[in-house]
Parts: C-alpha cells; structure tokens; sequence
C-alpha cells in the first residue's frame, strides 16, 4: 500500500507540474498573440479649441468659444504590405464625420495603391492639417474658401516616389461636388465648399482626375505641382431617359467642368520657414449652370488665390524644436469671382486678409496660438473686418 500510495503521489505531482507548465506556455502564447497585435494596431488623434472675437471701434461683438474639431486616428497592419488608414472627426462638438478610412497596399516605395475615403492632394494643408502643422489659429482662408479643406471623397488611385529623381507622386479617380441634386450646390460665395460630398452616401454620374508632384531635390525646399480635373455631378443624370434629347441638354445644364491648378512651395533654414500657395480654377459651363431652371445663381467662371507665409522659431537655437516660439505673418489675396461668364461680377467676392500672430509649443505636439486678422475689401468696406483669435492645439 506504500508503494502504491507513493506512485499515486508522485503521479498527481507530475500531472500537475504538467499542467503548470502547459499554462505558462499558454499564458505566454496568449500574451505574444496580444503584443503582436498591439504592435498591428496604431492609434493617435488631435483637436483644436478655438476662441474668436470680432473687434471694432464703433460696435461691439460676442465673441465665440468652439471645440472645433476633435479627431481619433487608427490604423491597422493586416499583413507587411497592406495597412488601414482611418480618422474619425467631430466638429463643434455636435457633428461626426468619417475623414478618412482608406487600405494602402505597397509593392515597393515607387508603387503603392490606395482605394476608400481620401483627401484629394490639392496645396499644403488639405492632406496635412493637424492644428499643429500650421501657423495661426484657423487654417489658411484660401484653403477653406478655394480649397474646400477638409475636402476628401471616395476614390481609387496609386502613389509612390523616386528618391533617385526627388519626386513622389500621386494619382486618382475620385467621385466628385455634389453641384445638383434638387438645387444648385455651388455658388459664387460659398465656391465650391457646399459641394463636398464627404462620402457621405456619395453618389458619381462622372468620374474626376487628382493628381499631384511633389519635388524634394533641393536642401531645404519642397515644390509641390497639383491638378484636379473633371465635372460636378448632378442627380438630373439618374433615370435619365437617354432617348430624350430634351432631358439629356437639361441635365448637361446642371454640371460644371472644373480644372482646379494648384502651386505650393515651402523653405525651411534652420528656425525659418517660408510657405505659399497659388490657386487657379477654370469653370466651365457656369453661364448655363446659372440659369438653370431660373435659380439665378452667381457661379463664376474662374477663382484665384495666393498667400505667402513667414515664421521663425525663437527657441531654435536653445532647444531644437523641442519647444517652439514662432512668430508669424502672412498676407492672403483671393477672389471667387476673378472672372464670370453670362453675369454681373460681384466685387464683394474679393477680399484680402492679413495676419499677425503668435505660437508657443510647451511640449512636441502641443501649441498654444493667437493672432491678429485684418479682413478687407478693395471695393467696399463696409465688408472689413478685424478679429482676434486665440486657440489651443495638440496632435497624439
């Protein structure tokens, strides 16, 4: 019975050190699962707080507190080669929007593929416009007015770059502005902005072309050559009897031709920074868009825009961007009415705008900005304005 009570004992304790160790290896099977994918995962975000305050001599103005945007960012790495790439938005506090969700698939650095919700490459602050990436409380006035940031929408396309040749490139089909649907959507004021389909149940009658060349074959400077081509779309093509030549002019009337041209530069020397943006839209077909159905619209036939940029970091010397004092100005000029076809020119389209400002980053990815906006009209002022601007920013 001893010998037999031994070999019982001795049994149970090597099934049991069996097993410990057939958990520990579990355990740590389970916990190499959760880091690789933890490693697959990519998370990050940013958002801007903003304070604007219209001053004046003789009258005085409320002024407004606004979370304007907060933004997650995730990505996932399905395999080496194939990534998500997502953003998720909510502006003022009370709006959600999906600002990017697109898979990236790259054969090698000089071909890559992209196809969902993108941001179409058109300037400097349309694909990068964290809140920590520009000077100034509010985003450039041209690439809010001209370029209708943040303007993305679904579409298809390849990308990639040649160091040999300090060029990268990028080239898509896109769907895009919703110009009709049961009225005009664009018009001389508000451009092109009300448009944005923000591939919110986004619908296409014709495809548009994006495309943009950035060279980097200078110490210090980037070029970038963009091109938007195509048509608005317009709800008159769906159900379209094709054999009705009446309804086929009728819903040709209610679409635009646009060829969008954008130039952008920036120069970095040490603490200094230069940066500009030229615009310049060719519409076409507005005289008939205008009249459409006698909405009396005001759509003009060309846009224009420019501003140039300048900073410096103070602390650059001391503490190599680490924390950063950047004063600024920057001059803007831009008009939605540059040229008209078929209607009067408005000359309350044009305004130019004047900056002068301050940023100061406690920490990477943190900055504290306030600036001075002087807001005019060559043509009539009783459009000027002034405003003061203070915001806070951070980027994960």
């Amino acid at each position: 019975m001893n010998t037999l009570l031994k070999l019982i004992v001795a049994g149970n304790l090597l099934l049991s050190a069996s097993l410990n160790v057939a958990a520990q290896q579990n355990e740590s099977t389970v916990l190499k699962m959760e880091q690789e994918r933890e490693n697959k995962f990519s998370f990050g975000g940013y958002g801007q707080l903003d304070y604007n305050q219209r001053v004046s001599s003789s009258t005085s103005y409320a002024g407004k507190l606004d979370p304007h945007r907060f933004v997650l960012f995730m990505g996932y790495q399905f395999a080496p080669k194939i990534h998500l790439i997502s953003e998720l938005e909510v502006e003022h506090g009370d709006e959600l929007y999906l600002e990017q969700a697109y898979l990236n698939v790259r054969l090698n650095k000089e071909i890559q593929f992209r196809g969902g919700v993108m941001l179409i490459p058109m300037g400097l602050t349309n694909e990068f416009h964290e809140p920590t990436t520009f000077n100034g409380v509010e985003r450039p006035s041209i690439a809010n007015i001209l370029i209708p940031t943040t303007w993305r929408e679904m579409g298809v396309g390849v990308h990639g770059r040649f160091d040999a040749m300090a060029l990268s490139y990028q080239a898509y089909v896109f769907t895009g502005f919703n110009g009709y649907d049961t009225q005009a959507r664009l018009t001389g004021k508000d451009a092109f902005r009300k448009g944005r389909q923000k591939a919110l149940n986004s619908y296409i009658t014709s495809p548009n072309f994006s495309t943009k060349v950035n060279y980097y074959g200078i110490n210090n400077l980037n070029i970038g050559l963009a091109g938007y081509f195509g048509k608005s779309q317009s709800k008159m093509f769906d159900k379209l009897d094709k054999d009705s030549q009446v309804a086929q002019i009728s819903a040709d009337s209610s679409v635009i031709d646009i060829a969008m041209i954008g130039l952008d530069a920036q120069y970095k020397l040490q603490g200094f920074e230069l940066r500009g943006e030229y615009i310049h839209t060719f519409i076409g077909n507005t005289e008939q868009y205008n009249s459409f159905k006698n909405q009396r619209n005001d759509l003009g036939s060309q846009m224009q825009g420019w501003y140039l940029e300048a900073s410096y970091d103070l602390f650059h010397s001391k503490y190599k961007g680490e924390k950063r004092l950047i004063p600024f100005v920057r001059y803007e000029n831009y008009n939605t009415h540059q040229k008209v076809s078929g209607i009067e020119k408005n000359p309350n389209y044009h305004f130019t705008e004047l900056f002068f400002g301050l940023g100061y980053a406690p920490a990477n990815g943190v900055m504290l900005k306030a600036d001075y906006q002087l807001k005019r009209n060559p043509h009539n002022s009783d459009l000027n304005e002034n405003w003061i601007n203070c915001g806070i920013a951070f980027t994960l």
